[in-house]
């Protein structure tokens, strides 16, 4: 991640370097730096909160670009898809659901692969002990969700209970956001929530890193398959130096040892070009969820 210079004064710039010209010189060195760091940003889908990994994802993009990278991290779905629409990172790992709904503004970098596909699902979960087979088994639970803005951690069952004719806090006694779908799972395993809608790789994954965790919860619904959440950058973004660089550093990252570890930290395959059709039955839930108003 790119460092911030020290602070020196302006005696000491001018001893240093012999006058104004060059304290200029060295002035216009840093601003020429930071305008060459790659921002990429997260939202919280798994393992965020692994600096480890979190670092070989970094240095397998840096391997590529040949260029300081920094990693920029949110809590919130939202709070990086403005960072992203605006500017001010040059790619992000986002969701399905934000780039449908900012498609204009937004254009496809890469997909993640998973298990040799670019593709996920959503999970409806309840407690491990719960005879429960549909969605129509949880009407009336404290559910748990985990992003307003997260596909499979609300849009899908949104869409389901739209095309019944029912708004999720209508449906359920009580909704409430986690901000990360590991805290959904974790909330019905507590018996926070009865049942929750979750990122059907991140539960995958966790059932491997934390089988006591999962093994408190079980599937009721697997959905049908969504483009996996994709990565994205500003669509007057698109063909500059930065966002290409970025580009090209995902799509080799499963080339370079450090990217390997990295992809395996992930639990992925690779990065693909996809076409931005992939996340066309996305759209289809969107317009039928804001459909019911």
């Amino acid at each position: 991640m790119a460092v911030s210079p020290a602070r020196i004064s302006r005696r000491c710039l001018l001893a240093l370097a012999g006058g104004a010209a060059a304290s200029g010189a060295i002035g216009r060195a840093v601003s020429a730096a930071e305008a060459e760091t790659i921002r990429f940003a997260l939202t919280p889908v798994l393992l965020t909160n692994d600096l480890d990994l979190l670092e070989k994802l970094r240095l397998a993009l840096e391997v590529v670009t040949k260029t300081s990278v920094q990693i920029v991290t949110r809590r919130t779905y939202q709070e990086i898809t403005t960072l992203l629409v605006s500017g001010q990172v040059d790619g992000a790992w986002i969701c399905g659901s934000p780039f449908v709904a900012n498609r204009r503004q937004l254009e496809l970098l890469a997909v993640p692969v998973w298990n040799g596909r670019p593709l996920y699902q959503s999970y409806l979960i309840a407690d491990a002990g719960r005879n429960a087979a549909s969605i129509d088994a949880l009407a009336g639970d404290i559910h748990a969700f985990s992003d307003p803005d997260s596909n499979s951690g609300y849009l899908v069952t949104a869409a389901e209970l739209a095309g019944k004719g029912y708004k999720p806090q209508r449906y359920f006694r009580q909704i409430f956001f986690t901000y990360g779908h590991r805290n959904v799972v974790r909330a019905v395993a507590s018996g926070l929530a009865q049942s929750g809608s979750v990122d059907g790789y991140v539960y995958e994954v966790l059932r491997e890193v934390e089988p006591a965790l999962v093994g408190a919860t079980r599937v009721v619904r697997r959905s049908d398959w969504f483009g996996f959440p994709p990565i994205a950058c500003s669509a007057a973004a698109v063909g500059t130096v930065r966002t290409e660089q970025l580009r090209r550093a995902l799509l080799a990252m499963h080339e370079s040892d450090i990217g390997r570890q990295a992809l395996a930290g992930l639990r992925l395959d690779a990065f693909s070009a996809e076409p931005a059709s992939l996340f066309e039955p996305v759209a289809v839930n969107l317009a039928l969820v804001r459909g019911l108003g």
